[in-house]
């Protein structure tokens, strides 16, 4: 994967710039702004420290990797896809184009040219409501990350633009298949960043956030969710996305 030379960019924001999950919720919590949630999980603090949400625009995420919400041909598109590809320059599309695409689900990895990210992990995400290959989408990405020994990679919110994904149902699949997947690999990454783009898409973020990673819970709820709660010992494709 050759690169092109990186722009410099005076905008460009580190991942270490980015408050972490339990940092949000405190100032959250002390501004009166968290919804409270059944939590599905025990408190994990190694976890929370993991993810963060932001509405920074991903194409200036000083980071080892971000995702493209991309198209089959691989060769740009619309939205957060277009976005990233003119900010990329053509050296990504070259690079696309031997490829030979990309299926629904699956994941393709190329280097990041004139981003700050140093490489763009590309996946098709689904037409509509289709939970399994959203789950494919974000499960693919996070096996890049390990096969490349990436730590800190950002997601835009996948499928939820154009291709119709209904943004609470992917919420959802996306912070249980994270949750699942951190509870196997949390050492084996820095970061995982959720990029919103929207103020619609934050808040339901944050909305959700303490279902599935919670910061605060009582002693009681804690010893109920790690003896027979969907925490751990659930199945990642099981667990209720609900």
């Amino acid at each position: 994967m050759k690169a092109s030379p990186r722009r410099e960019v005076e905008n460009w924001v580190s991942w270490t710039e980015l408050l972490t999950w339990d940092q949000t919720y405190r100032e959250l919590k002390a501004a009166g702004e968290i919804k409270v949630r059944p939590p599905m999980f025990p408190v994990r603090k190694e976890l929370n420290r993991k993810v963060v949400i932001t509405g920074a625009d991903i194409t200036i995420l000083q980071v080892d990797a971000i995702v493209n919400a991309a198209n089959k041909t691989l060769l740009g598109g619309h939205g957060v896809d277009g976005a990233i590809h003119a900010a990329a320059g053509l050296g990504l599309y070259h690079e696309c184009v031997p490829l030979n695409g990309c299926a629904v689900g699956e994941a393709k990895i190329t280097s990041g040219h004139r981003l700050p990210a140093r490489h763009v992990i590309h996946t098709v995400g689904p037409r509509g409501e289709k939970e399994r290959d959203l789950q494919n989408c974000y499960e693919a990405c996070l096996q890049l990350c390990l096969d490349h020994r990436l730590r800190t990679v950002a997601f835009p919110c996948i499928s939820t633009g154009v291709f119709g994904y209904p943004e609470e149902p992917a919420a959802k699949v996306v912070l249980r298949t994270v949750r699942h997947w951190l509870e196997e690999h949390w050492r084996d990454v820095d970061c995982i960043i959720f990029c919103t783009f929207t103020d619609v898409s934050e808040r339901l973020y944050r909305d959700l956030m303490p279902g599935y990673f919670p910061v605060d819970l009582p002693s009681k709820q804690q010893g109920d969710l790690n003896t027979k709660g969907s925490g751990p010992s659930a199945s990642p494709r099981s667990a209720s996305t609900h």
